[in-house]
């Protein structure tokens, strides 16, 4: 039979989420085990993001729990300054990640008031067994790029990418390609695929606002002092000052204000990083939703038709936590997120939290962490007096 390890709390995943709590807990000298799948941490920013990746948002709403930015570093960091700060995170609270580690199944056994974490070891090809009173989930919303179902997609002809493999627009040169997707991640892909000459088309089929880094910095600091209707009326109006009526380009505005569908539904701007003037020069087509696909040839919702060399699917990701949390209905819904209401969105049942789950970016991560090491230090206190604890 294999060994069982046993520890207060085991976390999964040892991206920005993971180390936070690794970092808050170790501050409380509390005793933890940080699993990860991959064989280095925070493998999204290492592995999966594009080169000219920068933080959307200012560095003062980017810096994980105890450790702010120096006053030298960029406003706005760009993808190796935050893998550096990353890794000097990791050094400042002496964070040891046990790499290479799937976490197969999770689950809470009853009687012994315990979670049972069964792990592959890819490294020694092994199986291991945790046990512990706390289980923390960091395994992100970006765990797995979501692909959708387009008709004739698993045919096509060209090269079909997903926007997490994609690296930089140089080896797309003088070809057509097509952008399926419209936040963040594919208005700045196709913005990049311009700038390195590829003939670049963007499919955009629902509403949204677009805003500048500038924008959102001036709007999230005005929260602090008026209501969310209000800066969302102020933003909306910097946006149609700066950018215009973009609605003859096929860009549609929501009548909701940007902070508000952030707030209640998760849904981000986008922050324009240069996209938008070329669209309006006609350097980025603008498409309507794809219908479906034949070889090389996309028939578009329109009835219009075009070749494409390269398909990249800007479609977001999911997380998949459910996969492997038996007993997610503690803290989960069916889609791998918070069941429970914001601001207790972090905490679930049976000593199961969930961090960085909120959609509400590092901000959300830092908050996220401290709470749960907070609740859990609470929660061993009180065990320590009473002799037995309460999880829920």
């Amino acid at each position: 039979m294999e060994n069982i390890e046993e520890t207060a709390v085991v976390i999964v995943g040892a991206g920005p989420a993971g180390l936070a709590v690794s970092a808050c807990l170790s501050l409380k000298s509390i005793p933890y085990i940080l699993l990860e799948k991959e064989d280095c941490v925070a493998p999204l920013w290492k592995k999966h993001a594009y080169d000219r990746l920068h933080l959307h948002l200012a560095k003062n709403y980017c810096f994980l729990p105890f450790k702010p930015h120096s006053p030298s570093t960029p406003t706005y960091l760009s993808k190796d300054e935050f893998i550096q700060y990353i890794d000097d995170y990791v050094s400042d609270f002496d964070i040891k990640p046990r790499l290479s580690c799937c976490v197969e199944c999770a689950l809470y056994l009853e009687d012994e008031r315990n979670w049972n974490i069964l792990v592959k070891n890819y490294a020694s090809n092994g199986i291991e067994i945790y046990r512990a009173q706390f289980l923390v989930i960091a395994s992100g919303e970006n765990a797995k790029g979501f692909i959708p179902e387009i008709e004739g997609l698993s045919e096509f002809k060209g090269q079909v990418i997903h926007s997490s493999e994609y690296k930089s627009g140089l080896e797309f040169h003088g070809k057509n390609v097509l952008v399926i997707g419209c936040g963040n991640s594919g208005m700045e892909l196709a913005y990049d695929l311009a700038n390195y000459g590829a003939r670049t088309s963007i499919v955009i089929r629902s509403p949204f606002h677009v805003v500048s880094r500038e924008l959102i910095r001036l709007g999230m600091f005005l929260l602090k002092y008026f209501p969310i209707n209000v800066v969302d009326s102020l933003v909306t109006f910097g946006a149609k000052t700066m950018f215009g009526d973009l609605s003859k380009y096929g860009i549609h505005r929501p009548k909701e204000g940007p902070f508000f569908l952030k707030a209640t539904k998760g849904r981000s701007p986008v922050i324009d990083v240069g996209t938008v003037s070329k669209i309006k020069t006609r350097e980025i087509k603008v498409l309507p939703a794809v219908s479906s696909i034949k070889e090389d040839i996309v028939v578009f919702e329109n009835g219009q038709r075009q070749a494409f060399d390269a398909i990249i699917l800007a479609t977001g990701f999911r997380s998949t936590a459910c996969d492997w949390l038996e007993d997610y209905c503690y803290v989960l819904n069916d889609q791998g997120f918070p069941k429970n209401r914001y601001p207790l969105h972090w905490k679930g049942e049976k000593g199961v939290y969930c961090v960085g789950l909120s959609k509400m970016g590092l901000f959300g991560v830092s908050s996220d962490a401290e709470q749960t090491a907070n609740d859990i230090a609470k929660l061993l206190h009180a065990e320590t007096d009473n002799s037995k604890g309460k999880y829920n």
